[in-house]
């Protein structure tokens, strides 16, 4: 990819290579200079992990004193 067309959609590309895993390989006058690859020491994500394995019974904010129950499929 020319370096004109990745400082034109850099912000696009670089969410591509995060998201998609994409490579991009920079080219100037037909020639690499440069390469985007997706970082290895990117965080997991975490936001749904917990999705349809927590089931919430009740109010969480108020609650008693009572013994806790637990409730296993």
């Amino acid at each position: 990819m020319p370096v004109s067309e990745f400082k034109a959609k850099c912000l696009q590309l670089l969410k591509d290579v995060e998201t998609k895993g994409d490579r991009i390989v920079i080219t100037k006058r037909g020639r690499p200079v440069a390469e985007v690859v997706p970082s290895k020491t990117a965080a997991p994500r975490l936001r749904g992990t917990w999705k349809d394995s927590v089931k919430i019974l009740g109010d969480i904010v108020y609650f008693s004193d009572d013994e806790w129950e637990s409730e296993r499929d």
